[in-house]
């Protein structure tokens, strides 16, 4: 989920991220404002076209990019011995996520916490994300506002995709091939032997809601 491959340790420029700041909508109620912060990335699944909808108790957060974080496929014998990436994250090999650039990432918190984030594709549209708390029947709904689809919000640069195995023991990062790397925006990814693959959109998180 990084530009890593284009020399840069930021999801974001310097220059877009003061775009979409500068973009940050007015205060949302009588008591509550929202402010940035340090740029963040929510793994989304939905309808790109819808403005609002269920499921978000499958969404994730992450409060870093894991890009820089990440560890590059041919180094993934390593990763497996250690069981530790350099950035101290984790590895699970029976849930591991891949970005564009063939790295694998740490995987994102889940659930996505409750709360209103300022949200941009880095493209043209910034809007306010409602996440809603979970329900009684387990749904967690969410919503943005002025009309913004989850295409609007999303960066197609990023793609993000979580891998599990589709039988015991036969997922593994060594199957990834090689030559999907990179995936060009928007597209999908890739396929890997032996694994079930959910593709994540990603948004770019330049603020939050914060009592008065």
């Amino acid at each position: 989920m990084i530009l890593a491959a284009m020399r840069t340790t930021q999801f974001m420029s310097g220059a877009l991220l003061a775009m979409a700041l500068l973009a940050l909508p007015g205060p949302v109620g009588a008591e509550t404002v929202l402010k940035p912060i340090p740029t963040q990335f929510i793994a989304a699944l939905g309808d790109p076209a819808a403005t609002s909808g269920g499921g978000a108790e499958s969404w994730g957060l992450w409060r870093e990019d894991p890009g820089p974080r990440g560890v590059r496929l041919s180094s993934y014998d390593a990763l497996k011995a250690d069981g530790v990436a350099p950035a101290q994250w984790k590895f699970d090999r029976s849930d591991w996520w891949l970005e564009e650039h063939g790295l694998i990432m740490e995987q994102p918190q889940f659930p996505l916490p409750p709360g209103k984030y300022v949200v941009t594709g880095g493209r043209e549209v910034t809007a306010v994300l409602t996440v809603h708390p979970r329900g009684d029947d387990g749904v967690q709904h969410w919503e943005l506002d002025n009309g913004a689809t989850l295409y609007d919000v999303t960066h197609l640069r990023c793609r993000s995709a979580r891998y599990t195995p589709a039988s015991e023991n036969s997922c593994s990062p060594a199957k990834a091939p090689m030559t999907a790397f990179p995936v060009a925006p928007g597209e999908s990814m890739p396929p890997v032997e032996g694994c079930k693959k959910q593709d994540y959109e990603v948004l770019i998180v330049v603020g939050m809601a914060v009592e008065n």
